[in-house]
């Protein structure tokens, strides 16, 4: 399923992205240069190690919960919750349960 084949239709995000054992799962709904919307499913045990980007995210927990780490700062963040990942701001995310999570990345120059 692409970006087109759910414009306009309303959908719940979670149902757009199965998890696959021992891996972390990506798929990019909107891409364009100004931003993009990627759904992302890890499956229990997987992550992302810390890492930097160039532009704020906004992570939207879907299902399960996953513990977020930004300069050094642990939060617990569960389905449900928002937080923002500030750009250029060392971040990590890490959790024993299966999760999903909407990453919302507004490219601006401002």
């Amino acid at each position: 399923m692409n970006a087109k084949e759910i414009t306009g239709i309303p959908k719940n995000p979670a149902g757009l992205i199965d998890y696959q054992d021992g891996a972390v799962v990506s798929r990019t709904i909107i891409g364009r240069k100004t931003g993009t919307v990627t759904l992302f499913a890890f499956s229990a045990g997987q992550g992302l190690s810390e890492h930097t980007a160039p532009f704020d995210a906004l992570v939207h927990l879907l299902e399960g919960e996953a513990e977020i780490t930004i300069a050094g700062a642990l939060q617990h963040v569960k389905a449900g919750d928002v937080i923002i990942l500030p750009a250029n701001v060392p971040h990590a995310l890490q959790s024993g349960v299966p999760f999903k999570m909407m990453l919302i990345m507004i490219k601006s120059t401002d």
